[in-house]
């Protein structure tokens, strides 16, 4: 419909313009965090009124402060009753951007309701500094100041954002409903948005997308990295007298939360590079026996593999966006001091972390760590690159020993063995100590004293009923008894004789295995 000026002034002098809220989510987790505020108008007679038939008559007659004025005012008393978490995103006209006295009315708004400012995020298009750059960055400055974020809206679409993203001090990029929708079936779409998550990551500003309708569109933005989103898929935007029950519909966001395809993929913005890097990469995450990770200047994850999730006790996707500090606050002072070490320009490598057992009598976790600083093409340190090794089993098996090592029984059996061969097993099967004499007696050398190596001493024929042996005791906890034929240096097959037993702990698992290696028959050829 045709909106006359009339109309609109008599709109605004009897309070109609009302603000809608849109939820904006977390899209790892569906968490609900925040609404960005949209202008609404019901007209008397002819119903709503979309927001391009009124925004800009408003704009052009001198009416959009007083529009603003009245929907912030609205909004502002609206939110105190949900808590005090809960952001806010207002847009802002470019018109409005080029007004020294912006900063001063919005805080007055604020200060009227008691609003705190930080939980404030003004919306700027790339419109609104096409006039005069200089003076937008004054009004952008002010606002930062007063504690309001920045963000920068329907970023993509315009000719000069890089200019804009140097200039001003934003805080967030919003990507573009028009990328957002053709991101699941056009490739260019897809990449567009990889390189805006990217190079939101670099500049250590955070992502937010617009028009997320499916949980397809959600779970690729997820993938690439994207922190949060807001769309159809989360809610339409509700009015003031429906937040409250928005606000307990998204209490619950497991129906909607996300994780990264298989959950077991690395999560990053490297769809950004070239599809066969983008391969490469991503089987080097996922193949890698350690935990990786990657994080950006501000110490949030920007991506990580399935490894480094499983040692952290969450999945992939909790992490995505998250600072360590948020994910971890009892174990990041641990952590600090090589993170701030590796973002000044230092590797540092075989830390040992130890972090406690989330409930009492738990074991704790042992952790070897490398941070590497990661550089761009000017030198400059963009992030932190970490490998995380959990040695928790070697540090119990190194404990164990010693304890076994300072016991005057144990001292004395190893004294006077005679003719047997001690030896220790883990609850898996494999040898972590065997006896040096193993090797004289055997003709095999130290390598193959450890793990599962000393199978190969074995004669062939001997070597599958041993380990059924094995199997069956390592699933039982019944003792070992087993014989089977090993060479010795001579050439000569003998006949030797294992017999072990379990170490039990004090829930009933087994923790190791001791027992000693004989020669019970003496020499027999095969």
């Amino acid at each position: 419909m045709v909106v006359e000026l009339a109309d609109l002034r008599s709109a605004l002098d009897n309070n109609e313009v009302v603000p809608c809220f849109q939820p904006l989510v977390e899209l790892g987790s569906g968490r609900l965090v925040g609404f960005e505020v949209l202008a609404r108008w019901q007209h008397p007679q002819h119903g709503p009124v979309l927001p391009d038939n009124f925004i800009a008559l408003a704009e052009k007659n001198d009416l959009i402060w007083q529009l603003t004025q009245q929907v912030i005012g609205k909004t502002f008393l609206s939110l105190p009753s949900l808590g005090d978490t809960l952001v806010l995103a207002i847009n802002v006209s470019p018109i409005q951007l080029r007004d020294f006295s912006l900063p001063s009315q919005i805080r007055a708004e604020a200060d009227r309701a008691a609003f705190p400012m930080e939980r404030l995020t003004i919306e700027i298009t790339e419109s609104a500094f096409l006039d005069n750059l200089e003076k937008a960055k004054k009004i952008a400055v002010e606002l930062k100041a007063m504690g309001c974020k920045l963000s920068l809206d329907d970023f993509g679409t315009g000719y000069s954002s890089l200019l804009h993203l140097q200039a001003l001090p934003f805080d967030e990029l919003k990507i573009d409903r028009s990328f957002v929708s053709t991101m699941t079936n056009k490739r260019d779409s897809r990449k567009i948005v990889g390189a805006i998550v990217g190079l939101g990551h670099s500049l250590g500003l955070s992502t937010l997308a617009e028009g997320v309708e499916t949980e397809e569109q959600a779970e690729m933005l997820l993938w690439l990295g994207c922190e949060r989103g807001q769309g159809w898929l989360y809610g339409h935007p509700v009015k003031a007298d429906q937040l409250l029950a928005t606000v307990t519909a998204l209490e619950q966001p497991l129906s909607i939360a996300l994780r990264a395809p298989g959950d077991d993929w690395a999560v990053s913005s490297l769809e950004a590079l070239p599809t066969q890097r983008l391969a490469q990469l991503q089987a080097i995450y996922d193949g890698a026996p350690v935990g990786l990770c990657f994080l950006d200047r501000n110490l949030r994850y920007v991506s990580l593999n399935k490894k480094l999730a499983e040692m952290n006790g969450a999945p992939v996707s909790a992490h995505v966006g998250k600072t360590v500090a948020e994910m971890f606050p009892a174990w990041f002072p641990q952590y600090e001091p090589y993170l701030l070490r590796a973002l000044k320009g230092e590797s540092v490598a075989d830390v040992e972390i130890v972090r406690q057992g989330a409930s009492p009598g738990d074991p704790d976790q042992v952790a070897l760590a490398s941070y590497q600083p990661a550089w761009d093409e000017s030198d400059e340190v963009i992030g932190v690159s970490i490998a995380v090794m959990d040695i928790t089993e070697r540090k119990q098996a190194e404990r164990a020993l010693v304890t076994i090592r300072e016991s005057d029984a144990h001292q004395s059996w190893l004294a006077d063995f005679n003719h047997q061969i001690p030896w220790v097993m883990d609850a898996e099967g494999n040898n972590i100590q065997v006896s040096s004499v193993w090797v004289p007696a055997t003709k095999f050398g130290l390598a193959n004293r450890r793990n599962l190596g000393w199978l190969e001493a074995l004669h062939a024929d001997d070597v599958g009923p041993t380990m059924k042996t094995m199997r069956d005791a390592l699933r039982t906890g019944k003792s070992i008894d087993v014989q089977y034929r090993v060479r010795d240096f001579e050439g000569e097959w003998k006949w030797v004789r294992s017999r072990g037993s379990p170490r039990i702990g004090t829930m009933g698992e087994i923790l190791r295995w001791y027992g000693t290696v004989e020669d019970v028959k003496g020499i027999q050829t095969a």
